[in-house]
């Protein structure tokens, strides 16, 4: 997805105590963010595109149709492929995906009207357009705020986020089991050990849970930066941040101290 580190809803924590209304995306240097359900909408009551992301801190996408359009399968995996290979043109994109020009057009135009696409400069020959996925730290507004209807649209952009997840880890398993190696005569991949991952377990309070996501977006921010000041060797690292509280303790099985009375 489009769904970056600092991406959130209320099944992850993201939203600071006493934040009220601030509260999930993952492409080469940001997060994702929304402005507190502002319902920005033209003269034709359309949403307009939101400011891009990244320049006024956190955003909370608040608007469901923002949110449906978003959670449009196809443009997750525009998204992702935006994300994690860089700018593209809709010719690209089509041949990358298995689609036609004419459908990834329309998506990117109707990514690029919600601020989660934009034109940039590109290997551009002729009238070649080429797109990339805006950095920002996008949020969803927590669940105990969420409509039922919001609820559903929430679910399937989890589920497809964390689907696309799970096989890019997994297409990195299949490369490494299947021994992709430098050509004979040329040096080590550099990069061949480079999945540093950590479980954990740490006991906190809630406030504390918000604290420590923020802490960690913050950690991201730090190594954020233009293309232009990225030194070379550097590659695209995904990262993923997920903390939940552990499942509560069965309740004891109520227990029976009275004895049975032996039969007279």
């Amino acid at each position: 997805m489009a769904e970056e580190p600092g991406t959130t809803d209320a099944e992850r924590p993201g939203e600071r105590a006493g934040q009220g209304d601030r509260t999930r995306r993952d492409d080469r240097t940001g997060n994702d963010s929304r402005t507190r359900g502002d319902d920005r909408t033209d003269h034709d009551n359309r949403p307009r595109p939101r400011p891009r992301p990244g320049t006024e801190g956190p955003q909370e996408l608040s608007d469901l149709r923002v949110l449906k359009a978003l959670a449009q399968p196809r443009r997750q995996q525009m998204l992702q492929h935006l994300t994690v290979h860089g700018p593209a043109t809709s010719a690209t994109l089509a041949r990358a995906l298995g689609l036609n020009t004419g459908a990834t057009s329309y998506h990117l135009r109707e990514l690029a009207r919600y601020g989660f696409v934009e034109e940039t400069r590109g290997s551009a020959r002729g009238r070649e357009r080429w797109w990339r996925a805006v950095p920002g730290d996008r949020r969803f507004p927590p669940r105990s705020r969420q409509s039922p209807e919001m609820r559903l649209v929430m679910d399937e952009l989890n589920h497809l986020s964390y689907a696309a997840d799970l096989e890019l880890f997994a297409q990195l398993q299949r490369e490494r089991s299947q021994g992709h190696q430098s050509p004979q005569g040329a040096a080590p991949d550099e990069w061949a050990d480079a999945l540093p991952w950590s479980r954990g377990t740490i006991r906190l309070t809630l406030p504390e849970l918000h604290e420590f996501f923020e802490e960690y977006v913050a950690l991201l921010n730090r190594y954020k930066r233009p293309d232009a000041d990225t030194p070379d060797g550097a590659r695209t690292v995904l990262t993923r941040f997920l903390a939940f509280p552990a499942p509560a303790p069965a309740p004891a099985a109520s227990s029976d101290n009275r004895k049975e009375s032996d039969p007279s």
